[in-house]
This record gives structure tokens, C-alpha cells and sequence, in this order.
């Protein structure tokens, strides 16, 4: 279940990320349709957010510091969810630019904000499981030995050299 839940949000981050990096100006244009942050803040996440998307993607479908990466992965989706709540409940009419496009839609057009909320929702439930749970044997973290164990089963069961509880 992890594995496919990196799968989801790491090939969900990586779509979004390499759409909008080969079209900078669309991606600050849509940062900026939000009116949330200043024009040269907006620019700044305009420019960043498809790379941290890609890496972050990437890492996440690899499996390579996975809990690092879907934390920022979650607090991406947060970061939407209160963007798109935002613009919503300000009666704004804007295209939300997640994969590409953005700025103002059309009087005709349907922002799709309930939709864009569920989805970013389920992403963040993804991020939330993979950060509870091992990244699976899948991942490179896994193969490396760097995913640790957070398995609640097996918690606090560990036994000391000596075969004393470590609790």
C-alpha cells in the first residue's frame, strides 16, 4: 500500500512539477492568481515550486528518503488546500495552475475548487501514510537500509544486548 501511495504522489508531483518548469511565467502568473503573497514572493515560489515538485516526485517514486520527502510532499498539499480554500471562499474565480495554466477563468467557466480540494486531500492521505508507515520493500530506502523501523506492531518490542527491554 505505501508503494503505491508514493506512486501516486510522487507521479502526481513530478506531472505538476515538469509541466509547469518549462513555462515559468505561467507558473508565477498562477502563484500570483491567488493574491496571497507579495509579487516578488509569488515570483520566487512561482520559479521554485516546479523544481521542488520534480525532486520531490522523484525521490517519492524511487523510494529515496521517502519520509523526508512526503512530509514536504504534505505540507505541499497543505499549502494547496489553504490556497484553493482561500481563493474560494474570497470569490475568486481562478484556474488553480496545479499541472500547468492558471490566472482568472472565464464569468462561463467552473473553478472546479471542490474537486481541486478532494484531490489535493487524498494526496495529502497519501503523504500522511507514507510518512506512518516503512516506506515497503520497494523503495531504495528499504534496499539501503536507511528506512529505519516504524511499524506500530513492533514498537517499543526491541530488546537491549543484554535481552533487556529497551522500554
Amino acid at each position: 500500500m505505501t508503494t503505491v501511495a508514493r506512486l501516486v504522489l510522487g507521479v502526481s508531483l513530478f506531472v505538476a512539477g515538469a509541466i509547469k518548469i518549462g513555462a515559468p511565467a505561467v507558473s508565477v502568473q498562477a502563484v500570483k492568481a491567488y493574491q496571497l503573497l507579495p509579487d516578488t514572493m509569488a515570483t520566487v515560489v512561482g520559479h521554485g515550486l516546479p523544481i521542488v515538485e520534480i525532486i520531490v516526485g522523484i525521490l517519492l517514486v524511487l523510494g529515496l528518503l521517502t519520509r523526508p520527502s512526503a512530509v514536504v510532499g504534505g505540507v505541499l498539499m497543505v499549502a494547496f488546500i489553504v490556497g484553493i480554500s482561500s481563493a474560494w471562499a474570497r470569490g475568486l474565480r481562478i484556474d488553480c495552475g496545479c499541472f500547468g495554466g492558471g490566472g482568472t477563468v472565464g464569468a462561463d467557466q467552473d473553478p472546479g475548487y471542490i474537486w481541486e480540494l478532494l484531490r489535493d486531500a487524498g494526496y495529502l492521505l497519501c503523504a500522511a501514510w507514507i510518512i506512518y508507515r516503512p516506506p515497503g520493500r520497494f523503495a531504495m530506502d528499504s534496499a539501503l537500509g536507511l528506512s529505519g523501523s516504524r511499524d506500530p506492531d513492533t514498537a517499543g518490542d526491541e530488546d537491549d544486548e543484554d535481552g533487556s527491554d529497551t522500554d
